[in-house]
C-alpha cells in the first residue's frame, strides 16, 4: 500500500511539531510525500503527520481529541481492494472501518465525491478498511467483499474527529493486478501522488461548508399518486410477465428510478421501432398522442399503459374542446412528453402557447370558440399569468371545468413556498428534466431565495452551503423518498441538524391499476 518507508519521522518529533491550533480545517496524514501532495490548494490549513501504522495513528488520535477544531480530513495513500479501482483513483469512505469490526460512517462522502468528479477525478465512494498490516493476495480478494481499499490510519484518526464532521478521501498506489511492490510501483506511485494534489480546494470548500443547521422539510414531497401508480404498474408487469418489459420514455422524470428499474429488467426506449413485434410494452406516465396508440396496434405490441389519470383528463378535455369546434390553447412547455401528446390528440385545433409573451401574440381564428388547458406540472402563478392573457385577448375564452395542474403539482409549490420564506437556501431533489421539480426551484427563487435543482446528493456543491443556517429542502413528485433522506444525511456529516416538518397538506389520492397487471 505505502511505496516507502523512508519519508516517516520519528512519531515523538512529529507531534511536538505539529499539534493543531485553532482552525477550520485540520488534514491528517501518515507520510511527508502525502502531506506535501495535498498541501497544494488547502489555503493554509494544518496539514499533520501521524507515521505510519495503527498505533501512530491513535497517538496522533489523542492529540486531535484535546485539539480545537471545526473538521477533520483524513488524506492519503490506499490500497484497492477491487481491481476495477484503479491506481491513481480517489476512494472517499462512506465510512471507515478497523479489523475488528468497529466503524465509524462519514455522512458527507457523496458530496464531497461530488466535489472532487466535477474538478475532472476519477472517484469511488464506499467502505475503507483500516488493517495493521499490508493486504495482498487472497486476503485481498476476501476483504474486498465487504470494502473498497485498505490503509493503515484511517480508522484510528477518525476517532480523532471526537462527533466533528469527518471525511476521508485515500488515493489508490496499488490493487490486483498491480501489485504494491512491482515493476509498475514508481508509475503508480505517482499516478496516486498527482490525484492527492488535486483534492485540497475541494476539502476546504467542505470544511468551510460544516455547521449546525436547522432544515426546513416542505410537506408534501417527493412521490405522488399517479408516479407511484407508474412505478408500480412497471414492476408488476417485471413480475408477471418476466423480463424484459420495455417502456416508452422514461416512466417519470428521475434518473433513479430508471436505473433502478433497469437493473431489474426494464428496457427503456424512445420510440415503440425499438421494441420487438408482440413484446409487452409500457406507456409512461406522461401520455401519448393517439398516434402512438395506432402504431402500437400496427406492430401487435401488448400496452399497459401508465399514463397518469390527471393527464388522461387533460386530453379528454382537448378531444372534447376540439369536437365543438374550439382553437384549444394549451399552456404548456415545447418538447415535454405530456403536451406532445396533448397535442397529439387534435393537431389541427390545439395551439401551444409556453408564456405570457406569447399568449399576447397568438393568432386565432376571427370565427369558432375559444378555450385553454394546462400541461399538469406547471407552476401555478406563471400558468395563471398565461390564462389571464389570453382571456383580457379573447373574452369568449372558456376554462376547463377544473384546474389542470395537478394536486400534488399545487401542494408541492405551495409547501416549498412555505419552507423559503424562513431559509437561506432551497435544494430541491429532481432531475433536470422534470418539469415539476423545475416549477419548485423557480418558486423558490420568486420568493428570493437561492434554489437549486439536484439529483441526489454528490449534485449539492458545498461552496452553496457557506454561511448557509438555514436550508428548505424539498423534492420532485417524480423524486423518491430515500433520496430526501439520503441530503439530510450528508447535511447531518457537516454537523449537528435540526429537522422540521412543514407541510401544507396531507396527500390520500390512490389511483387504481390497469387491469393487465392488478
Amino acid at each position: 500500500m505505502r511505496p516507502s518507508r523512508r519519508s516517516v519521522a520519528k512519531p515523538s518529533r512529529l507531534l511536538r511539531r505539529s499539534a493543531p491550533e485553532p482552525s477550520s480545517l485540520v488534514v491528517a496524514t501518515a507520510l511527508s510525500l502525502e502531506a506535501r501532495a495535498v498541501r497544494r490548494g488547502l489555503q493554509g490549513s494544518q496539514v499533520l503527520k501521524s507515521g505510519m501504522g495503527v498505533r501512530k495513528a491513535a497517538k496522533l488520535a489523542r492529540t486531535l481529541g484535546a485539539s480545537r477544531f471545526d473538521a477533520l480530513a483524513i488524506t492519503g495513500l490506499c490500497g484497492g481492494l477491487r481491481d476495477e479501482l484503479e491506481p491513481g483513483d480517489l476512494v472517499v469512505a462512506s465510512e471507515v472501518r478497523s479489523e475488528s469490526g468497529e466503524a465509524l460512517a462519514c455522512p458527507s462522502a457523496d458530496l464531497l465525491a461530488g466535489a472532487l468528479r466535477r474538478r475532472g477525478l476519477r472517484v469511488h465512494v464506499g467502505p475503507i478498511l483500516t488493517a495493521d498490516h499490508v493486504v495482498t493476495g487472497a486476503e485481498r480478494v476476501r476483504l474486498g467483499r465487504d470494502a473498497l481499499a485498505v490503509d493503515m490510519e484511517s480508522y484510528e484518526l477518525a476517532l480523532g474527529a471526537g462527533g466533528r464532521p469527518v471525511a476521508v478521501v485515500r488515493a489508490v498506489v496499488d490493487n490486483g493486478a498491480h501489485p504494491l511492490v512491482s515493476r509498475d510501483t514508481v508509475r503508480t506511485s505517482l499516478a496516486a501522488l498527482r490525484s492527492l494534489r488535486e483534492v485540497g480546494a475541494a476539502l476546504v470548500d467542505w470544511a468551510d461548508a460544516a455547521a449546525e443547521r436547522t432544515v426546513l422539510l416542505a410537506g408534501p414531497r417527493s412521490f405522488c399518486a399517479g408516479v407511484e401508480r407508474a412505478i408500480q404498474i412497471v414492476e408488476r408487469a417485471l413480475e408477471r410477465y418476466g423480463a424484459p418489459v420495455y417502456v416508452r420514455k422514461q416512466i417519470v422524470h428521475n434518473a433513479h428510478v430508471v436505473a433502478d428499474l433497469e437493473s431489474r429488467g426494464a428496457v427503456f426506449v424512445d420510440e415503440l421501432e425499438d421494441v420487438p413485434a408482440g413484446a409487452n410494452v409500457v406507456f409512461s406516465a406522461h401520455g401519448v398522442a393517439p398516434a402512438v396508440r395506432d402504431t402500437a396496434d400496427s406492430r401487435g405490441l401488448s400496452v399497459i399503459d401508465a399514463t397518469c389519470p390527471l393527464v388522461t383528463k387533460v386530453h379528454s378535455e382537448a378531444r372534447r374542446f376540439a369536437a365543438r369546434g374550439d382553437t384549444v390553447f394549451l399552456i404548456g412547455h415545447a418538447g415535454h412528453e405530456e403536451v406532445e401528446g396533448t397535442l397529439g390528440e387534435a393537431p389541427d385545433r390545439v395551439v401551444l402557447v409556453e408564456d405570457a409573451a406569447a399568449a399576447a401574440t397568438v393568432d386565432a381564428p376571427s370565427t369558432g370558440g375559444m378555450s385553454y388547458l394546462m400541461q399538469t406540472t406547471l407552476a401555478v402563478d406563471e400558468a395563471s399569468e398565461v390564462a389571464d392573457v389570453l382571456r383580457s385577448r379573447f373574452p369568449q375564452l372558456q376554462a376547463p371545468r377544473s384546474d389542470d395542474i395537478c394536486y400534488a403539482t399545487s401542494n408541492r409549490q405551495q409547501a416549498v413556498r412555505e419552507v423559503a420564506r424562513d431559509a437561506d437556501l432551497v435544494l430541491v431533489v429532481g432531475s433536470e428534466n422534470s418539469s415539476n421539480s423545475q416549477r419548485l426551484a423557480e418558486v423558490a427563487r420568486r420568493e428570493g431565495v437561492p434554489a437549486y435543482l439536484v439529483d441526489d446528493t454528490s449534485h449539492i456543491d458545498p461552496a452553496w452551503l457557506h454561511g448557509v443556517r438555514t436550508i428548505g429542502v424539498t423534492a420532485g413528485a417524480s423524486a423518491p423518498p430515500h433520496l430526501v433522506d439520503a441530503v439530510v444525511g450528508a447535511l447531518s456529516g457537516l454537523g449537528p441538524v435540526t429537522v422540521t416538518e412543514r407541510s401544507v397538506a396531507v396527500e390520500t389520492v390512490k389511483f387504481n391499476l390497469p387491469k393487465e397487471v392488478s
